[in-house]
């Protein structure tokens, strides 16, 4: 079956710890891109700046997506398809960062895309490796090995 095959993981503690950091990751950052005023600003501004279509849709729905994926990485639940989420989002933010010039949209990070490359490759080592330590998706592994 194709999602025992997407699920597959093994006690893998890199893997785990990968996906518990990533998951805290876009948790904070979503929530804050919400409720803290600061960024929320920068947040619109960096989508105005970029010419990101839809930008009020994106304004909101971004964030949530982002914090429905840190949840998603924290249980550890079809991580892999989180891990392809996490680097659609990412590919956006090495965009934005490339073409946006105001370093003053980037409050807490570097204006050159060194956060969202560095998400990438561990959001591949998922994809690779699986949701690993203390994840769903590992429950799952073992009830399908037990259950053959």
């Amino acid at each position: 079956m194709k999602s025992q095959r997407i699920r597959a993981t093994r006690q893998n503690r890199l893997a785990g710890g990968v996906r518990v950091f990533l998951g805290i990751l876009f948790l904070m950052t979503g929530g804050m891109k919400l409720v803290v005023p600061m960024l929320a600003e920068a947040w619109a501004g960096q989508l105005a700046a970029a010419s990101i279509p839809l930008e009020d849709l994106n304004r909101w729905a971004v964030p949530i997506v982002e914090m429905g994926v840190g949840v998603v990485l924290l249980l550890g639940y079809f991580a892999r398809i989180a891990a392809l989420v996490v680097l659609g989002i990412m590919v956006v933010a090495t965009y934005v960062h490339v073409v946006v010039a105001d370093p003053s949209l980037f409050p807490l990070q570097p204006s050159e895309p060194v956060i969202p490359a560095v998400v990438m490759v561990l959001a591949v080592y998922l994809l690779l490796r699986g949701a690993g330590a203390g994840s769903l998706d590992l429950k799952a592994s073992r009830q399908v090995r037990n259950d053959v």
